[in-house]
């Protein structure tokens, strides 16, 4: 069965999740909504740290790892690992969290105790 013409194979769903709180078919309570926000938000301060490594190790005049603390190869080794696993992900991801956070601000609402859904 072949793949819709018009769907994304991107895993980011950023618009979607903003036309759904906008339409109101996105609702979270405020206690899960600033839960998964934050959540959100230190992931893409990871993200923004991977990103930030990776460039300054390419602008590193010579590239040894084995010259680095051992900590700090590791982060490395690590960022550039994943940018090579998945090519350009992580600045999508810088482009894309920021749509997730602010959708579930948009879907953060007050529940009133004993008016959750089930």
């Amino acid at each position: 069965m072949a793949a819709h013409p018009d769907v994304s194979t991107s895993p980011f769903v950023g618009e979607l999740l903003l036309t759904l709180a906008d339409d109101g078919r996105l609702v979270l309570d405020a206690v899960r909504a600033d839960e998964a926000i934050a959540r959100l938000e230190r992931t893409l301060s990871a993200v923004r740290a991977r990103l930030r490594v990776i460039r300054l190790w390419q602008q590193a005049p010579t590239r040894q790892v084995d010259e680095l603390p051992d900590a700090l190869s590791r982060y490395v080794v690590d960022a550039i690992f994943a940018d090579l696993l998945a090519p350009d992900r992580l600045e999508l991801a810088t482009v894309e969290l920021p749509k997730y956070i602010e959708a579930l601000r948009r879907a953060r609402r007050l529940v009133p105790p004993g008016d959750e859904a089930h």
